[in-house]
C-alpha cells in the first residue's frame, strides 16, 4: 500500500488549528481513509455523521494528492459553503505549505452564468428576432440584471446567477443561456469575457474543481466534457446522487415544445419541393398532440402505437428539419442567436423523440398530467443509472463518496448496489482485496458521530395509532400531534408525505393551540420561514420534503420532529414502480431494494434534523405504527440515529415538558 506524500493526519492538524478550532477523533480517520483511497486509488463510502467537519476531512487529502481533483455536491447550500467560507479559508491556512498546491475553482452548468451576448444583444423570440426588453415590471428586472452582469464583467466577477440581484426562473432566462444557444466562444463577439467560459480555464489552471452533482453526471455519464480532465472525484452529499444522475439523464417532450421548435425554425430552413421542413415538423407537433390526448397519464409497460406512430412522425420530421438548416462554411458563421437557437431547439426535440420512439427496456416512460397552465408531458428516465456509474465512472476514476446517511438498514449494501459496486468487491479490513477482470475494490467506513444520540435523542414510535391511509390524517393522529406540540411548548418541526397533510396538521393546530405561532410550507418563502422559526421558539413549522434536507436549525428552536408516515414513494410513481418491478423479475424483493430503501433514506434525513450539536436535545416522533409493527421495520430503525426509543406517549410528553421547561 503506497503512502500519501505527507502526512494527511499532521496536515489536517495543521489546517484546523490555522482555523482556530480542534481536530475530532472521527474526522481524522475520514481524512485518513479519504487519503488511503486516494493513494491506493480504491473506492470509498464514508459515513460521517452530522458536526464530523466532513469538508476538511476530504479537502485536506484532496489538497495532498498529486493530481486533480473534483468535489462534487448535491445541494446549493453545501457549494456555497465550501465556496464561501471552508475552501477559502482551508487554502489561506495552507498557503506556503510545501509541495500544496491551493488553486482551485468553482464550475457550474452554463445557464448558472449570465451570458453577455443576451445581456448586450437581447433574447431572440419564436420566430428568431432579437427583443431587447419583455413588457412590464419584467423589464426592469432583466435591466435590473444586465446592469449586474456589466459590472460583474468590469470588475472580473464570476457572473454567476448565485451573486445575483434577487429574480424568478423566467426573469434569469431573458440573461442566460443553456448549452444548445450557446454561440461557442469562437464565434461569440464576446467570447474573450465569456463568464462560463472563463470559469472553465480557470477550472483547467486549478488543482481542486468545486462542482455539482447534474454536470459531473452530464460530463462523466452523458459523456459531454464539461470538466477539465481529473483523477478522482469526492461525492458530498452522495445519498442524492442516483437521483440527482437520474435527473440528469431524463428528458421530457410535449407537443408545444415540438410547435415551438417548428415556429423558431421557419424562417431559416430552406424550402425544397412543396411542403417546408418546419411546416411539416409543426403538423408532427399536432399528431403529437393528439395522441397525447387519447393517452391515459402513467407510465407505459408497452408504448401505445397511436403514440409510438406519433413519436416516430416528429423524430423523422425533426430530423429533416435539422437537414433543412444551411451549412455555414468554416469561418464563415455570422454567429446569428436566432439561427442558433432554432436549430438548436430542433436538435432537442429529434433527440428526445428518437429515444422515446426506441422504447428500450433500459428507460422508462410514462405521461404526466397537465394543469391549467401546462400541457401534458411525456417524460423518460434511465430505469437504473448503477450500470453507467459503473462503467463510465468509477471505472475510470477512484471516487470517494460521503454522507451522514449512507448505510440503509445498518448496512452500506443499498447504497453500494445503488451506484454500482457491488457488495462482493467490498475490501475488509485484514481481508485480501478481490481481483479480477473488471472487479472494482471498495471499502466502506463508519466514522461514527460526535454526537451521543442515545442521550441526545428519543425515538418515540406511536404504536397505539391506526395505520396510516389514503385519506390523510385522521382524528387521532391530529390529537397526537396537538398533544405532542402542546407538550414541546412549540419548538416543532413537521414532516410531512404532502402539502395536503402538512396543512390539514397546521390548520389543527392552530385551531387547538393558538397561543403558538404555527406556519405551514408555502405561507411564504423558506427561508423566511426558517427564520421566523429560528428566531420564536414558541413556532411550529410544518412542510413536506423540501424541508426534511433543507432546513438546518441547532439549538432549542427544534426540539421535536415529527414524520407523519413512513414515506414509501407513492405506488403510482412511475420511475420508483418500474424499478421495483425490475427488481422482483430479477429475483430480487422489490419492495425492501427499491421502496424500504426510499423510505430509509428519507426518514434518515428527516430524524437528522433534530440532532445538529452536541448540545442539542430532543425527540423524532413517528406516527406511523409500521415502524413498530411492521417486519421491514427493523430495517428501517437500523437506518436511523441510534436513539433511545419507546413506544408509551406519556413518557415523551413527559419529556418533552421537562425539554421545554429547561430550554425557557
Amino acid at each position: 500500500m503506497s503512502e500519501p506524500r505527507t502526512s494527511v493526519s499532521a496536515m489536517l492538524e495543521t489546517a484546523v488549528t490555522a482555523l482556530g478550532g480542534a481536530t475530532r477523533d472521527g474526522q481524522v480517520q475520514m481524512a485518513e481513509e479519504v487519503g488511503r483511497a486516494l493513494a491506493d486509488d480504491q473506492h470509498l463510502l464514508v459515513q460521517a455523521g452530522t458536526g464530523t467537519g466532513k469538508s476538511l476531512a476530504y479537502l485536506v487529502p484532496s489538497l495532498l494528492h498529486d493530481k486533480r481533483v473534483v468535489v462534487a455536491t448535491a445541494t446549493l447550500a453545501l457549494q456555497h459553503q465550501l465556496v464561501e467560507r471552508d475552501v477559502p479559508r482551508l487554502m489561506e491556512a495552507m498557503k506556503g505549505q510545501e509541495g500544496v498546491d491551493t488553486s482551485y475553482a468553482v464550475l457550474k452548468g452554463r445557464s448558472n452564468y449570465a451570458c453577455l451576448h443576451r445581456v448586450r444583444e437581447g433574447v431572440p423570440d419564436d420566430q428568431g428576432a432579437l427583443v431587447q426588453l419583455p413588457e412590464g415590471s419584467m423589464g426592469q428586472k432583466v435591466l435590473e440584471l444586465r446592469a449586474w452582469a456589466e459590472e460583474e464583467a468590469e470588475q472580473g466577477g464570476s457572473g454567476e446567477r448565485d451573486n445575483a440581484p434577487r429574480h424568478t426562473e423566467r426573469e434569469w432566462r431573458q440573461v442566460s443561456v443553456g448549452h444548445r444557444d450557446c454561440l461557442g466562444a469562437q464565434r461569440c463577439p464576446f467570447g474573450q469575457e465569456c463568464f462560463a467560459e472563463l470559469a472553465r480555464e480557470k477550472a483547467h489552471r486549478s488543482h481542486l474543481v468545486i462542482t455539482n452533482h447534474s454536470l459531473l453526471a452530464i460530463d462523466a455519464i452523458e459523456g459531454v466534457p464539461m470538466i477539465p480532465e481529473y483523477d478522482a472525484v469526492v461525492i458530498d452529499e452522495a445519498h442524492e446522487l442516483v437521483a440527482r444522475v437520474t435527473q440528469a439523464a431524463t428528458d421530457e417532450l410535449t407537443a408545444p415544445d415540438v410547435e415551438r421548435a417548428a415556429r423558431r425554425a421557419r424562417k431559416y430552413v430552406s424550402t425544397e419541393g412543396a411542403s417546408n421542413p418546419a411546416d411539416d415538423l409543426a403538423d408532427a407537433g399536432e399528431a403529437l398532440r393528439d395522441a397525447v390526448t387519447t393517452a391515459s397519464p402513467g407510465r407505459f409497460d408497452v408504448l401505445p402505437e397511436h403514440l409510438g406512430d406519433a413519436l416516430q412522425l416528429v423524430r423523422d420530421a425533426a430530423r429533416a428539419c435539422v437537414s433543412g438548416f444551411p451549412k455555414e462554411k468554416p469561418g464563415e458563421g455570422d454567429g446569428d442567436p436566432g439561427r442558433q437557437q432554432a436549430k438548436g431547439s430542433v436538435q432537442d426535440v429529434f433527440a428526445v423523440a428518437e429515444r422515446m420512439a426506441a422504447d428500450l427496456e433500459s428507460d422508462v416512460l410514462w405521461l404526466s398530467e397537465g394543469s391549467e397552465r401546462s400541457a401534458p408531458r411525456l417524460c423518460v428516465a434511465p430505469l437504473q443509472v448503477w450500470g453507467q456509474m459503473r462503467d463510465k465512472l468509477l471505472t475510470d476514476k477512484t471516487v470517494v463518496m460521503t454522507s451522514a446517511t449512507l448505510m440503509l438498514g445498518g448496512d452500506f449494501a443499498s447504497v453500494a448496489t445503488s451506484v454500482g459496486l457491488k457488495p462482493s468487491e467490498r475490501v475488509v479490513d485484514g481481508g485480501s482485496v478481490p481481483e479480477g477482470e473488471g472487479v472494482l475494490p471498495w471499502r466502506g467506513v463508519d466514522v461514527g458521530s460526535p454526537f451521543d444520540y442515545g442521550r441526545q435523542g428519543i425515538l418515540y414510535v406511536a404504536r397505539h395509532l391506526p395505520p396510516p391511509g389514503r385519506d390523510g390524517l385522521v382524528k387521532a393522529q391530529l390529537d397526537e400531534i396537538a398533544e405532542l406540540v402542546d407538550a414541546a411548548d412549540g419548538r416543532t418541526l413537521g414532516l410531512f408525505s404532502s402539502r395536503r397533510a402538512a396543512e390539514a396538521a397546521a390548520e389543527a393546530v392552530r385551531e387547538r393551540l393558538p397561543h403558538l405561532t404555527t406556519l405551514a410550507q408555502g405561507d411564504a418563502q423558506l427561508p423566511e420561514l426558517a427564520k421566523q422559526f429560528v428566531e420564536d421558539h414558541h413556532t411550529v413549522l410544518f412542510g413536506t420534503l423540501s424541508l426534511w434536507q433543507g432546513l438546518d436549525v441547532p439549538g432549542d428552536t427544534c426540539q421535536l420532529v415529527l414524520i407523519d408516515r413512513i414515506p414509501f414513494p407513492r405506488p403510482d410513481d412511475p420511475l420508483m414502480s418500474a424499478r421495483q418491478k425490475a427488481a422482483d423479475k430479477a429475483g430480487g424483493n422489490g419492495f425492501m431494494q427499491v421502496a424500504a430503501t426510499h423510505a430509509a433514506l428519507l426518514m434518515a434525513q428527516g430524524a437528522g434534523r433534530l440532532i445538529r450539536t452536541t448540545t442539542d436535545r430532543g425527540v423524532v416522533a413517528v406516527l406511523d405504527p409500521r415502524l413498530a409493527t411492521a417486519r421491514y421495520g427493523s430495517f428501517l430503525k437500523a437506518s436511523l440515529p441510534p436513539m433511545w426509543t419507546t413506544t408509551d406517549p406519556a413518557v415523551v410528553r413527559q419529556a418533552l415538558t421537562r425539554l421545554a421547561a429547561s430550554a425557557g
